[in-house]
């Protein structure tokens, strides 16, 4: 089923702001994925093998989490819930030696979530004038603005049913906007907050199935047209004009289990990914609408064969690399979905993979850096032990990879001894 809305109630927004939303500033690394979402850092230097010994520094957080660092300038902002203290911590520490710039804490309640959940799994997102975080309790989430020196701005509470799975979502920013999705198993929204206030612009409701943990990405479509892309179950992929909270369109009906991979752009294609942890795990690229001709998505591509369920891929070049939960890392021809190369690496994956001068780097959830070449020849170059369990993505900015471990973060640069 396809919900198509008159391309003439979309107004093109276009400017500097939105070309900003696509590119993440690309010397930042400002919310989950980095830039757009894509895991494309322009980081220089960075060695593929290493140890713990090897790093330009190692500091023990505060807080425990799964959620993934994000950078602005020379600091770096992380979150994690203290079980001890029933606290939810988010802390700011220099890029150049990790020493703590600030920190604060909130009473954050327990509840329940999955085994392989945090209730610090949300990635923060950052504009370079606030930092916003979600955190996820029963019965809310909250969206929560910080200045960059700690100091509370606002925050903004979304009652809602959170899944038994927990939350999990991460927010972004888009111009002056900071956006919302909340999947969840009922009460399912979107939302835009005004980043300077708090105030609430746009909240539309969803369908609801099985909560989601996608994040969302910009898209310039077919006819010029700029919007957000959101993945679910309930909805499919679905595009949406950020300024009204309009669907432009949206393509129901792809998915029959639950989204955790984000959004993704590669070769014009749309694509996503579901499962389950019972397997049965499949991905679709989706050509897109063309939102002034009228015309409806259409699927490009569906594959079955060793897809993530947690990771999200990554494009580059005309190529898209799957890194299944497995272990099972994937090479294809994005426009076509041609497997060019299929091999297995050691360990089982909840972080997704990052891009530095063609190399992949993701971590399995042992605390191993598996590093592959990102060609269309399969080549590991290394595998780095971090000596301590993670489910984060790696960060990558000003010549640095961030790695976060359960209760550590680590810091790779290319002169580190």
């Amino acid at each position: 089923m396809i919900k198509l809305l008159n391309p003439f109630l979309y107004a093109v927004v276009c400017g500097v702001l939105l070309g900003m939303s696509a590119t993440g500033n690309a010397q930042e690394w400002t919310r989950f994925r980095g830039p757009n979402g894509t895991g494309i850092g322009l980081a220089k230097g960075i060695p593929s093998k290493f140890t713990v010994a090897d790093a330009a520094w190692r500091v023990a957080l505060k807080a425990e989490g799964h959620s993934s660092p994000v950078l602005w300038g020379d600091r770096v902002f992380i979150t994690g819930h203290d079980a001890a203290k029933g606290a939810f911590v988010v802390q700011c520490l220099k890029a150049g030696d990790g020493s703590e710039a600030w920190s604060i804490a909130r009473p954050h309640r327990r509840h329940r979530i999955h085994k392989f959940n945090h209730l610090a799994s949300s990635t923060p997102a950052t504009d370079g004038k606030r930092l916003v975080v979600m955190v996820s309790e029963p019965g809310a989430h909250t969206v929560l603005a910080l200045g960059m020196n700690g100091k509370k701005l606002w925050e903004k509470k979304f009652e809602t049913v959170i899944s038994n799975h927990g939350g999990g979502a991460s927010p972004i920013f888009h111009g002056d906007k900071i956006i919302v999705q909340s999947d969840e198993d009922g009460r399912s929204f979107l939302a835009a907050l005004d980043a300077g206030t708090g105030r609430q612009l746009w909240r539309q409701q969803r369908a609801s199935s099985k909560a989601s943990f996608a994040t969302p990405c910009h898209f310039v479509g077919p006819s010029g047209a700029s919007g957000l892309l959101f993945n679910s179950m309930a909805s499919g992929i679905t595009f949406v004009n950020p300024s009204t909270g309009r669907t432009l369109w949206e393509q129901v009906d792809l998915f029959d289990k639950r989204t955790v991979s984000s959004c993704l752009v590669a070769e014009g294609l749309l694509i996503g990914t579901c499962g389950s942890g019972g397997g049965g795990n499949y991905l679709v690229a989706l050509k897109p609408g063309n939102v002034a001709k009228g015309s409806s998505p259409s699927l490009a591509y569906k594959l079955r064969r060793s897809i993530p369920y947690v990771p999200t891929s990554l494009a580059k070049g005309g190529l898209l690399f799957l890194w299944s939960d497995s272990g099972i890392v994937t090479c294809m021809r994005g426009k076509s979905g041609e497997i060019v190369w299929q091999e297995r690496v050691e360990g089982r994956f909840f972080s997704s993979p990052v891009w530095a001068q063609e190399r992949l780097f993701c971590i399995s959830t042992t605390g191993k850096v598996v590093v592959l070449s990102a060609t269309e020849k399969f080549r590991q170059l290394a595998v780095n032990n971090l000596g301590e369990a993670t489910h984060s993505t790696p960060a990558l900015a000003k010549g640095r990879l961030f790695l976060r471990t359960l209760g550590h973060l680590i810091c790779v640069t290319g002169d580190s001894k």
